[in-house]
C-alpha cells in the first residue's frame, strides 16, 4: 500500500480547506490593474553600465592568491627565510593577507566604478 501526500494531511488535499496545490499558488486576482508596461517606463536608450561585483572579487582574488604565493615562496626561499622555523604558516599567512588586500582593492575598484556608473546618469543641467 503507497501512500501520498494527501493521505497525511487528512486525505481533504495538501492546504487547508480542502484546496490543491495549484489552486493555493495561484493568483485569484490576476494582474493589478495599474501595472505599467516597462517600455512605457523605461528608455532603452539610456542603459546603465554598473559593474558586476561577482568578476571584481574573483579577479582579485585570484590575483592576490598568485602574487601571495609567488611572493611568500620567493620570500621562503631567499637566504633570509632559511632562519624561518615553520616556512608553511609564513607562506600561508603572507598569502592569506595578500589575498585579503587585493579582494578589497578590487572590491573597492568597482564601488568606484559603479559610483561613477551612477555620475554619467545624473542629469545636466
Amino acid at each position: 500500500m503507497t501512500t501520498s501526500r494527501s493521505d497525511y494531511l487528512g486525505g481533504v488535499g495538501a492546504y487547508p480547506g480542502g484546496v490543491s496545490e495549484t489552486e493555493a499558488t495561484s493568483d485569484p486576482t490576476g494582474p493589478a490593474p495599474d501595472d505599467v508596461e516597462v517600455r512605457a517606463v523605461v528608455d532603452p536608450a539610456t542603459v546603465r553600465r554598473a559593474p558586476r561585483y561577482r568578476a571584481f572579487f574573483w579577479t582579485g582574488a585570484v590575483v592576490g592568491i598568485v602574487l601571495g604565493l609567488a611572493l611568500s615562496l620567493y620570500l621562503v626561499g631567499s637566504p633570509s627565510g632559511a632562519a624561518l622555523m615553520k616556512p608553511g604558516v609564513y607562506v600561508t599567512v603572507l598569502t592569506a593577507a595578500i589575498t585579503l588586500g587585493t579582494t578589497l582593492l578590487a572590491l573597492l575598484v568597482a564601488v568606484i566604478a559603479d559610483r561613477r556608473s551612477l555620475r554619467d546618469r545624473s542629469p545636466r543641467a
